[in-house]
């Protein structure tokens, strides 16, 4: 039984591989094709008889570490320097403004022709609000470096954010003083952590000597990750410092205690790290989406009972975007079609407490948002020409960024 599964997912695998080699030219999003490999996968077990096990529990692992080496992977291409600070900026209010806006309206919403706990709704909501990196990151690597930078900003940004108030609305029972001194007290503990952590695994990648060094680090990565996740601390926010960290070790230098790190040798150790990186992420990502295709059912995809939520949430998203790119003044292609929900939309959904679900959010609407706003992307990239593609830097234009 074995070998027909090893050579079943070496195949799907190699067939990922050539999505992800052609969206470039196609323009259709490699996540698109293997949500549909994956639901074609499991029409052909079901009609040919073929007994496979429940594999639910693997997504939300799966989605984990998915979720810590896109991030990872995309701060590790971030570099630092005072040019970026705008960019920084308006990332970071483009990906914040948003998810208050939408998870606040149509809460509301929810809350009203619902006659729901608002709050039960609001923590129903979130997840939709965060655009998802590991679809975001990989349709924009193909765009001029301004382009990407902000989106892997953005990206990362809205991940840390979403979450960050997912779990403040989701396991606060009030929203008092002593509920935000709790929260400032994460963000400064994380922060610490962050530091320790960063400096630390940097050091041992610097002199691990054995031939096997990368993979501890990485299960140490994801072991810190757990960790925090576990006492509520915004973890994302460590996964983002340390890779930034590593990717611009050349613009630290001038500081003595990094100069002690020996950063003309360890940038060598990193470049080869991020090769392993990019090989892991694009692996767990592959594996991710062809099991959330696999697991979806056409009846969820067709439900009409959310469809009308699902178009009504992915507008609300769409015209609340556009708005803030506009008042932010960036450009609104292709920055506006760049707002896919996906994996943090399913672990964040899946991570709702069980008492506060409510009917109105399930998973065909979750499903119908993804691939709504997948679509969306998908269209919106191929009316984009590519010097429609680009950012202008600040320095040829510094009233843009």
């Amino acid at each position: 039984m074995t070998g027909p599964i090893i050579v079943t997912l070496c195949i799907l695998l190699l067939i990922a591989y050539i999505f992800d080699l052609t969206s470039a030219r196609t323009k259709i999003p490699s996540v698109i094709l293997l949500l549909l490999l994956g639901w074609i996968v499991h029409q052909i077990s079901v009609l040919l008889r073929i007994q496979i096990p429940d594999l639910t529990p693997l997504l939300p692992i799966l989605g984990t570490v998915g979720l810590i080496l896109i991030v990872l992977e995309g701060a590790l291409e971030l570099e630092l320097d005072k040019s970026k600070t705008s960019l920084i900026k308006r990332s970071f209010i483009v990906s914040f403004v948003p998810i208050i806006a939408i998870a606040f309206f149509v809460g509301y919403i929810f809350h009203v022709v619902g006659h729901l706990s608002f709050k039960n709704c609001l923590t129903n909501i979130i997840p939709f609000c965060v655009i998802s990196s590991a679809i975001a990151i990989p349709t924009v690597k193909n765009l001029a470096a301004g382009t990407r930078e902000f989106v892997i900003y953005e990206s990362s940004f809205s991940d840390i954010l979403g979450v960050i108030f997912f779990n403040f609305v989701a396991f606060n029972t009030s929203f008092g003083f002593h509920s935000f001194a709790i929260f400032g007290l994460q963000l400064i503990i994380v922060t610490i952590i962050s530091f320790i952590a960063t400096v630390g695994l940097s050091v041992l990648l610097n002199k691990i000597d054995h031939h096997i060094k990368f993979a501890p680090i990485v299960l140490l990565v994801i072991l810190i990750y757990e960790v925090s996740k576990e006492y509520n601390l915004p973890a994302l926010i460590f996964i983002l410092s340390f890779g930034i960290f590593l990717g611009n070790l050349n613009e630290l230098d001038q500081f003595k205690w990094i100069q002690k790190l020996h950063p003309n040798q360890l940038s060598k150790e990193v470049h080869k790290f991020k090769e392993l990186i990019t090989e892991a992420t694009f692996l767990t990502r592959a594996l991710f989406f062809l099991l959330f295709g696999y697991l979806i059912e056409t009846r969820e995809i067709l439900n009409t009972n959310t469809l009308v939520w699902a178009i009504g949430i992915v507008a609300t998203i769409f015209l609340i975007r556009a708005l803030i790119l506009w008042l932010v003044k960036m450009p609104i292609k292709p920055l506006l079609f760049i707002a896919p929900r996906g994996l943090i939309t399913i672990l964040l959904f899946l991570s709702i407490p069980a008492a506060e679900k409510i009917p109105l959010v399930n998973k065909s609407l979750v499903i119908q948002v993804i691939v709504l706003t997948v679509l969306v992307m998908m269209i919106g990239m191929m009316s984009v020409k590519k010097k429609q593609g680009t950012i202008v830097s600040m320095e040829e234009n510094p009233a843009i960024i």
